[in-house]
């Protein structure tokens, strides 16, 4: 009888370890499964946080920068802002800028409009006494309402072309509004604001009032 009862405690603590290691099998097989999501999850975390880093480090550091705003109104005839052109630049960090795929957003107390760029008026440096003279202005048979014109006025690589106009490192050119077409003029002391919007990086902003009276024909308005 005792000899049976050594047998069947010998059995039971077999049995027992075996329990037991299969439970520890099982959450090492736990412990793993769950290392390797973690793993998984941690890679897919940084990934996208560099991927974040690296849009937030271009919108911050790239984009168009107004440079200047100069106007122009017929004082022979007693008239108001009927052109007006914006001189952008790329700001420090961009690569390029795509000016067909920029627009520009331009708002006054009473009409806010949006326009994109037409390749029907487009000058490089040709030595102009005025650039107000150039053909870079959209007019009236050319849907001056949605569009603008660009002028080069630095372009050392060549990169700005007719069709494809991408502005780069050291390039200046004006955007050019026909505002007779978009705001049928601008009177006098009135706020203008807007933005030059790239493709990709921050806006270029616009912002003045327009003189108390239009006494010369040029004028700087920001």
């Amino acid at each position: 009888m005792r000899n049976l009862c050594k047998i069947l405690k010998r059995k039971e603590l077999g049995s027992i370890g075996i329990g037991a290691m299969i439970v520890f099998i099982a959450m090492v097989l736990v412990a793993g499964i769950a290392a390797s999501v973690l793993i998984q999850t941690s890679t897919k975390l940084e990934s996208q946080a560099m991927a974040t880093g690296r849009q937030t480090a271009d919108e911050v550091s790239s984009g168009i920068a107004v440079y200047d705003v100069v106007g122009y109104a017929d004082t022979s005839i007693d008239g108001d802002l009927s052109k007006m052109a914006i001189m952008i630049r790329p700001r420090a960090g961009t690569d390029s800028i795509d000016l067909s795929q920029t627009y520009v957003e331009l708002a006054d107390e009473n009409k806010n409009v949006i326009l994109n760029y037409t390749s029907a008026f487009y000058a490089e440096p040709d030595g102009l006494n005025d650039i107000f003279n150039a053909s870079v202005f959209p007019n009236a048979s050319g849907l001056p309402a949605s569009q603008f014109g660009l002028l080069v006025v630095e372009d050392a690589d060549d990169s700005l072309k007719q069709d494809t106009p991408v502005m780069n490192k050291g390039d200046k050119v004006y955007i050019c509004i026909n505002t007779t077409g978009t705001h049928n003029d601008i009177a006098e002391r009135v706020e203008v604001f807007g933005y030059v919007v790239p493709e990709l990086g921050s806006p270029g902003v616009i912002f003045f009032r327009t003189p108390a009276s239009y006494s010369v024909d040029v004028f700087d308005l920001q």
